[in-house]
Parts: structure tokens; C-alpha cells; sequence
């Protein structure tokens, strides 16, 4: 089996549609991740356990999506050594995200949470790809490439729009 370097966790399977964006952004990376539930509320020691032993298991970076109240990002960044990414996501009880943005955005001093938009978990998987990316050559790489990949895509958006002015849009 590959060396798992990131778990994504969410708070609900309900969460998935979003949180799925990150498991594909590191598959397409290349990067050996897990994906599973974790319940702040609904499962708090499997919760703690799963906070307080990552890193025992070879964890490098962990990515917790959580809508509404939000807890899981959070809680698990005080529990764990590891970065935690949280992906706040609009979820069918939420304040239209905005209660998921704030949980997991306002963390105090001391229990960091790096924090992307709503339902932005590509970004997630992205910035845990940076992160691993720091230590390996070979990720450094791939996002690298996926950086010329960007770049490219704009270029032939703009020559598309220069060549074909702004009339066909």
C-alpha cells in the first residue's frame, strides 16, 4: 500500500459532493491520501483518536471539511501536530455558509486552521500538495507543472478572446 500522506475527513457523508474535489486534485497529483466521516459531535472520541494518533501513522496533512457549526477543522487542529486545512461547506442546516466560514476562520491564537472559501476544497488538496511539496522534490514538481498548466490555460483563453473579440462571448 502507498504511503498515505493526507486524510480528508468530514464531518458527514452529505459533505462529500464537495470534499471529493480535494481526494481528485492529489489522486491527479499523484499523492496517497485517505478519505473518511469524522463527527466532531457525533463521534468525538473517534474524533480525538483519530486527531491525537494521525501523525503516529504517518500523516503529513490533514484536510476537514464541516458544515454548519463547523467544530471538526477546529477541533482536531487542537488535537493534532499536523496542519490542518478546513473547508467550510455549505451544507443544508447552514446560515448560507457563512456559519461554516466563521467556525472554522476564527480560530484562536494558538489552534491555527488555514482556511479556504466555501466549498473550495480543490484549494485544499492544492495547498496540502504545497505543503507536502516543501519536503519532496517530486510533488515540488508536479505542482510546478500544474502552475505552467494554469498559466497556459489563461493564455489561450486571452489569445482565444483577442482573436475572436468579445462579441461571440
Amino acid at each position: 500500500m502507498k504511503n498515505i500522506m493526507v486524510s480528508i475527513i468530514m464531518g458527514s457523508d452529505s459533505d462529500m459532493p464537495v470534499m471529493k474535489q480535494a481526494a481528485q486534485v492529489l489522486q491527479d497529483l499523484g499523492i496517497a491520501f485517505e478519505i473518511t466521516v469524522v463527527s466532531a459531535h457525533r463521534t468525538p472520541q473517534r474524533m480525538f483518536d483519530f486527531a491525537t494518533r494521525a501523525h503516529e501513522r504517518g500523516i503529513k496533512v490533514i484536510i476537514a471539511g464541516a458544515g454548519g457549526a463547523a467544530h471538526l477543522p477546529g477541533m482536531v487542529a487542537a488535537l493534532s501536530p499536523l496542519p490542518v486545512i478546513g473547508v467550510p461547506v455549505k451544507s443544508s442546516n447552514s446560515i448560507d455558509g457563512w456559519d461554516s466560514v466563521l467556525s472554522i476562520l476564527q480560530m484562536p491564537n494558538g489552534v491555527p486552521v488555514a482556511t479556504v472559501a466555501l466549498n473550495a476544497a480543490k484549494n485544499a488538496g492544492l495547498l496540502a500538495a504545497q505543503i507536502l511539496g516543501t519536503g519532496d522534490v517530486n510533488i515540488m514538481n508536479r505542482m510546478v507543472a500544474y502552475k505552467e498548466g494554469l498559466k497556459e490555460s489563461v493564455r489561450e483563453k486571452y489569445e482565444n478572446l483577442e482573436r475572436r473579440g468579445w462579441e461571440d462571448y
